[in-house]
């Protein structure tokens, strides 16, 4: 795969890149970025993938996020992909929660989505091989973490595949989509109305299905506009008790749903996924 270079930055002594390719999977151009700190020439890396949430492209947790610092410090890579494909001939909806950017991380089987609504494979497969391609990163050390939308991503990418992520965690994640509004209308839009088909999009019916992970780290604001009907965390709670799962749930007081919240624990999580990609 060619992969263009839109720009690169000096930043903590490392280069924050955005960059392009041709998707074979979606069927579009394909924007994310990278940031790779400082290292010993031919070193391997670990990565961190953020996904994120309803209506962001990579540029939202690039120009916010404020993980470059903590990355440069535990020589961690950051790797940020868009929420959907985009593009004149891609299907859309005019509501925010459906269409583009909002990918759901799914890959979608119902028309006219299925063509190119395939964010499963694209952060699954073609990404990652990409990546290992064309960074210093070390693809036996992997965590991923998410933000809203993205954190249902994260926790349903990561749950799918414990061999490829040692580390999982999440920003104010859509843990029940199956049980929520923007998930029901998200999952039956994309995938029908056929209800056992969403369970490999829901991360707690992932878990009552199977799915294990040695230990999850969430954060939730507790002023989170969308706690009680969209983000319904005490779900994802009861399912890692039942299941036996260590699950850090970290309700943080006063802070919403932003990246003003992001931002903050941000740091956190690196090194948090850094001190477990270490191991």
């Amino acid at each position: 795969m060619t992969v263009e270079t839109l720009s690169t930055n000096r930043a903590h002594g490392g280069v924050q890149g955005v960059y392009r390719h041709a998707s074979a999977v979606t069927g579009t151009d394909m924007t994310f970025s990278v940031y790779v700190p400082p290292h010993a020439p031919g070193a391997k890396l670990p990565l961190l993938w953020y996904l994120s949430g309803l209506t962001c492209t990579h540029a939202n947790v690039t120009d916010k996020g404020e993980y470059r610092r903590a990355c440069a410090e535990l020589g961690v890579i950051f790797v940020a992909p868009d929420t959907s494909p985009r593009g004149e001939e891609v299907p859309d909806d005019s509501a925010y929660d459906f269409g583009q950017g909002a990918g759901f991380y799914v890959d979608a089987t119902e028309a006219p989505w299925s063509a190119n609504f395939r964010m499963r494979s694209y952060i699954e497969q073609e990404l990652p091989a990409l990546v290992a391609a064309e960074f210093p990163a070390d693809m036996d050390r992997q965590g991923i973490t998410g933000h809203s939308m993205g954190g249902h991503g994260a926790l349903t990418i990561g749950l799918r595949n414990p061999d490829r992520f040692r580390s999982i965690s999440a920003f104010s994640p859509i843990v029940a989509p199956s049980q929520v509004p923007w998930g029901e209308k998200a999952l039956s839009g994309y995938l029908g109305a056929d209800r056992s088909a969403w369970r490999a999009y829901d991360a707690c019916a992932l878990i009552a299905d199977g799915a294990r992970a040695a230990e999850l780290l969430v954060d939730i604001g507790d002023a989170d506009q969308f706690l009680a009907e969209q983000l319904r965390p005490e779900l994802l709670a009861d399912a890692c008790a039942a299941a036996g799962i260590p699950l850090t749930l970290r309700m943080q007081p006063g802070y919403d749903h932003s990246y003003h919240f992001i931002s903050t624990f941000m740091a956190d999580h690196v090194a948090w996924h850094a001190e477990r990609l270490g191991r």
